[in-house]
Formats: structure tokens, C-alpha cells, sequence
């Protein structure tokens, strides 16, 4: 999959500036499509010189102007095209901690690379903590569920928080693996 298909599911939720869509990114979409600005930036181009977004200029004051990009139709009908459509290949893992675990012997570096992996998870779960908060907004999850127009946001925030605790839980084994190994070296 291209980001672009990334990039139209984002705009789903409305109009947005680049700026305003790497924010999203950050939040919603990087546990399971991360992009960079720069990224973003060229996808919303292809997609506007492809019809598949459109463009709006806002002029400012004492600031820079700026683009906002909507979905046209025919945004949409690719998106749900591709919506429709199995996913071409299963998830796959790639993971530079793990590149570096594999190739590593020392378990006081390999602890501290764990750890930080740690503080990260922890880190990524409170801010998901505050996404759900914000997109529940005071309601249960079953009335969220049955009032909202949509819950695929919620269901991938559901995700980056599952695959979350599973790192945490990880982490935890890895570490009692290696606290085990010194004891016993």
C-alpha cells in the first residue's frame, strides 16, 4: 500500500492543511502508517494533480498562506475501492531493536536499549490514552459505538494501544530473560 491511500482515509475526517494532516499523522496514524511532513507534503501534491484531492488557499496575516486539501469524489470512490480490497500481504514486522538484539551480546547494552523501548511505550499508551478520551468525549465506549458516524479511528487507536501493551509485555520478558542470564554468568 502507498501512503496515499493513508493520506485520503485521514481526509475522511475533513479538511485540512499539510500541517494539520502531519499532526493527525502523529497522533492517529503513526501506530500503523508513519510518515514524515516532507512525505505528506508530496502525497497531497500527486494527489491534487491527480483529482483525487482539491485545493484551497487561505490567505493570512502575519503568516505564511496556506493550502487546504478535501477529498473530491473521486478521492473518495478510490478510497473505498481500496477499501474493499483484501489486503495484498500480511503484517510483517520490521523492527531495528530487533536487527540490533539479534546481533548483540551484551546484555547490559541490550537492558538499556530495552528499556528505552520502554519509556517509548509507556510514552505512546498515555498519548493514546488522551486520543481515546478525546474521540469518547465523556461517553462509554458502547455509546460512543452507537452514536459515531465513524469508528474506524477508533478501532485503529484499539490497535496502536494493543500492539502497545503487547511491546510492553515483551519488554518485560526480555528484561527477566537477561536479568536470568547475569545471574547465571
Amino acid at each position: 500500500m502507498s501512503l496515499k491511500y493513508a493520506v485520503l482515509a485521514a481526509l475522511l475526517e475533513g479538511e485540512a492543511s499539510g500541517y494539520e494532516l502531519s499532526k493527525v499523522f502523529d497522533v492517529s496514524f503513526a501506530n500503523f502508517w508513519p510518515a514524515t511532513p516532507q512525505q505528506l507534503y508530496r502525497e497531497l501534491e500527486r494527489l491534487a494533480q491527480d483529482g483525487l484531492v482539491e485545493a484551497r488557499f487561505v490567505q493570512q496575516e502575519r503568516r505564511p498562506n496556506k493550502r487546504m486539501f478535501t477529498l473530491t469524489e473521486a478521492g473518495r470512490e478510490d478510497l473505498r475501492a481500496f477499501a474493499a480490497e483484501p489486503p495484498r500481504r500480511p503484517t510483517a514486522v520490521r523492527d531495528e531493536l530487533l536487527i540490533k538484539l539479534q546481533a548483540m551480546d551484551d546484555p547490559e547494552t541490550t537492558r538499556a536499549l530495552i528499556e528505552e523501548r520502554v519509556t517509548w511505550a509507556r510514552g505512546k499508551l498515555d498519548r493514546y490514552a488522551r486520543v481515546r478520551d478525546r474521540l469518547l468525549d465523556g461517553r462509554t465506549e458502547d455509546e460512543f459505538l452507537r452514536e459515531a458516524d465513524r469508528v474506524g479511528p477508533y478501532l485503529t487507536l484499539l490497535r496502536g494501544i494493543s500492539f502497545e501493551e503487547e511491546n510492553l509485555r515483551w519488554c518485560e520478558r526480555v528484561l527477566a530473560v537477561l536479568k536470568q542470564r547475569v545471574a547465571a554468568g
